[in-house]
């Protein structure tokens, strides 16, 4: 079987609908299964804030050692970092940054997109020529629409296929979005240091590769000399992972992996296996290619 016929098949057994780009950084071989589609970026926008906040700092507007103060009342929810936890919280930018990217802490990413403004982001994404991606909402406004579409029953309703039809954060036309080939050439820009300079362009990279969560990209890469890194997103059905693999050999590939699942679930291993599945059959494409 064919690797695009081996990645939809995979899809459809793991009970998603996907979508999939990969690129070879350095010769630009490619391959994709929907890669134009628009698509939910949910947390996988965190990367565009993050490349956001080193170009900031790179012309000298902010210094990533600045301190903020994070209070208890009015943070953005999430079970991770900040948002998880109960006491005032002193923190750098960069060591939000860094909670932002490796536990996808929303409350650090509030932090940040309120230093930097939403507008900026969608300054850098315009500027590399990412003409599919943009971000009308912060990630508080995302989650307040889900609270608001949802309605008075809670998080309880969001197993009903009726309310998850209706919830704007699932819809790319009213939310942020992207596509799997723009997320490629974003990574692709950061790893080619044609994003920022070559100095931040590494801070980026160190980052992405601390995050934390090895259930989805990284488990079609169970090898000690295989580095991947990484961002994920998710919202109710969707389980999305942006990254790239990097071989011993020098062999670096972007990928991006969007999906979204007709089940309802909270907890659904087989799509977030999936993404590692996929992402692996395209590396393994463009390695022998």
């Amino acid at each position: 079987m064919k690797p695009l016929a081996r990645i939809r098949t995979a899809f459809t057994e793991a009970g998603a609908t996907g979508w999939l780009h990969a690129v070879d950084i350095d010769t630009g071989a490619e391959i994709g299964a929907g890669a134009d589609q628009r698509v939910v970026t949910a947390s996988v926008h965190k990367l565009c804030l993050l490349l956001t906040l080193h170009q900031h700092a790179e012309r000298g507007a902010l210094d990533l050692t600045e301190a903020l103060d994070c209070p208890p009342t009015g943070r953005t929810p999430g079970p991770t970092g900040l948002a998880a936890m109960l006491d005032t919280v002193r923190i750098s930018l960069r060591d939000a940054a860094y909670l932002m990217t490796a536990v996808s802490d929303n409350a650090a990413a509030e932090l940040l997109l309120e230093r930097v403004g939403l507008d900026a982001v969608n300054t850098t994404t315009r500027r590399l020529g990412l003409t599919a991606t943009h971000a009308p909402h912060t990630f508080a406004q995302t989650l307040a629409t889900i609270r608001e579409d949802a309605g008075p029953a809670g998080a309880q309703a969001l197993s009903d296929p009726h309310v998850i039809a209706r919830l704007r954060a699932l819809d790319p036309a009213r939310t942020n979005h992207s596509t799997p080939r723009d997320m490629t050439r974003l990574l692709t820009a950061i790893w080619r240091d044609e994003a920022c300079t070559p100095e931040h362009g590494a801070a980026i990279r160190r980052l992405l590769g601390l995050q934390v969560w090895p259930h989805r990209m990284a488990s079609g890469f169970p090898f000690d000399d295989v580095h991947v890194a990484g961002k994920t997103g998710t919202l109710p059905t969707l389980r999305n992972e942006v990254g790239v693999i990097e071989y011993p050999d020098g062999g670096r590939y972007a990928i991006a992996v969007f999906t979204r699942a007709a089940n309802p679930a909270a907890a659904l291993p087989a799509i977030d296996t999936v993404i590692g599945t996929t992402a692996r059959i395209a590396v393994d494409a463009l390695r022998i290619r």
